[in-house]
């Protein structure tokens, strides 16, 4: 029995694929989105740029005769010349009353403790065994976190904390709060040349520690500042409040003309220190280390050109009106009437919520109009015509070149690298900071910067997101707009003297 000749299958696939390529394979998809992002953002130069043409086409065909009429014609209209000057002399008034004032970063500083201060993770262990306090359960829950955490072996911890036995006191907490903001202080008046009696404006925050007198009235007092100096001690706003004070110093100095604005961001670790065995308080000793940061801000325009920085937006987000919000991050006694902090199981969820909540009010203002389509179309989908697809995450990297997100810990950072979808690369400041310096509260997005700074990777124009969780709950964003191109070989900061050395692997376990 004769049967039909079957077609060569494997020709029409060929043939097939010579006529119809392989988009998925030859054409990568991140650059269709590239292409779709520059083509929505410069839409409107697009789309002008033919009526430009026309106009000066048309100009262009203007005879000297024709300009002489059109000068005689507004001669003889002299109510309509008028008009139209007071119209624009009042506009222009207008326009720079309300403008609002600018806020330059002229410079800022990390301070650096001294080696003495530096505190290994086997010295952390040795010295809390010796302090007889810890239970061995205690002691295990401790090393268990310790090897986890991200920190590295050169953090830094206060000499009160360091001592065996230890000692903390206020003298020995006030020593420490000396320490870290008189040697930030001056470092960043060295950098500026700024004399302290033109500070107009003073902020200081520190959560855990405020004695009487105050920060502010220390600085005051050891720099001989003016008497009608603006000054406000921020107390208790948790590791979000050095974003807090950039948002109130900004504030001022928009009713504020020709002034400095001076803002210390830290946390004092002497009289903080929990000695009890409540492993959810245990958690801040492992990760709180020594630190904090002074930043210069001004409104003068004369300093636009020698300031690295321009502050563009601050967006503050307080959860606090929820009680879980409101009581994952909690200093109170233990069963034993120990002080510590505690942090609560829900705080990865709550931290996850305020950002939600953050992004959602700064998204608009950073981000291209290509992703807000992109949101609105894949809302509008799911939401009205109930289509089954995925909530769309904007793609930050497109608002932002460099990110600086609160060091709190690995998983929080690993939380938001997976949520932001970011790389690596934009990570490597936040971990490296979190390795080498430890959780330094309010002021790690600033030793975050100093990285961005010492890897020559700042240049003129670009964008910069500070990311600040802290009780209550909080989350809180600063995005900064670079002024020039920072040359490492010129700065001084804390990592300057070994940045080479970075990155490191940060492996998930390191065994002590």
């Amino acid at each position: 029995m004769m049967t039909e000749p079957q077609p060569d299958t494997t020709l029409i696939k060929q043939s097939s694929s010579r006529n119809l390529p392989d988009f998925k394979n030859s054409v990568k998809l991140k650059y269709v989105k590239l292409g779709y992002h520059y083509l929505i953002t410069h839409g409107m130069y697009l789309f002008l740029s033919p009526l430009v043409v026309l106009i000066a086409a048309q100009l262009s065909t203007f005879s000297l005769q024709d300009l002489y009429d059109l000068w005689l014609h507004l001669q003889y209209n002299l109510i309509s010349v008028i008009l139209c000057s007071t119209l624009l002399v009042f506009l222009s008034t207008l326009y720079f009353l309300t403008r609002p004032q600018p806020v330059y970063l002229v410079n800022f500083s990390c301070y650096k403790p001294d080696e003495s201060r530096r505190c290994t993770k086997r010295i952390f262990m040795d010295q809390s065994q010796l302090t007889g306090t810890f239970t061995e359960e205690s002691l295990a829950f401790q090393r268990k976190i310790l090897e986890r955490s991200g920190l590295g072996d050169s953090t830094y911890l206060p000499e009160a904390v360091l001592n065996i036995p230890p000692n903390p006191s206020i003298k020995e907490a006030r020593k420490e709060a000396e320490a870290v903001m008189y040697g930030a202080i001056d470092e960043l008046l060295a950098k500026t040349s700024v004399k302290p009696k033109d500070i107009g404006i003073l902020i200081v925050n520190c959560s855990l520690f405020n004695p009487t007198p105050s920060f502010t009235a220390m600085v005051i007092n050891h720099y001989k500042l003016r008497g009608n100096i603006l000054s406000y001690n921020l107390g208790g706003m948790g590791c979000s409040a050095g974003v807090i004070s950039i948002d109130l110093a900004k504030d001022l100095l928009q009713v504020h003309p020709n002034f400095y604005a001076l803002v210390i961001s830290m946390e004092n670790i002497t009289l903080n220190w929990y000695f009890g065995n409540d492993r959810s308080k245990l958690l801040s000793n492992c990760l709180f280390r020594m630190g904090g940061a002074a930043i210069l801000l001004s409104n003068k325009r004369s300093d636009r050109r020698r300031s690295k920085y321009q502050l563009v937006q601050t967006v503050r987000t307080n959860k606090a009106s929820d009680d879980k919000c409101f009581s994952c991050v909690t200093q109170e006694e233990d069963s034993t009437g120990k002080i510590g902090v505690t942090l609560s199981k829900d705080l990865m969820s709550v931290a996850g919520d305020a950002l939600k909540t953050n992004i959602t009010t700064l998204g608009p203002l950073v981000l291209p109009m290509s992703e807000q389509l992109i949101f609105l179309a894949t809302l509008v989908g799911k939401k009205l015509f109930k289509m089954k697809i995925k909530p769309y995450i904007p793609d930050f990297k497109l608002a932002f070149e460099h990110f600086c997100i609160h060091a709190g810990g690995r998983a929080v950072l690993d939380e938001i690298e997976k949520n932001l979808h970011l790389s690596d690369w934009h990570m490597e400041p936040s971990r490296m900071t979190l390795y080498r310096f430890g959780n330094t509260s309010s002021s790690s997005p600033w030793y975050e910067l100093a990285y961005t700074e010492a890897k020559g990777r700042v240049k003129k124009g670009d964008r910069t997101w500070q990311i600040a969780f802290g009780s209550g709950f909080k989350c809180n964003s600063a995005v900064w707009k670079a002024l020039k191109t920072i040359n490492p070989a010129k700065e001084k900061n804390p990592w300057m003297d070994e940045i080479e050395k970075f990155p490191v692997d940060v492996p998930k376990v390191a065994i002590i």
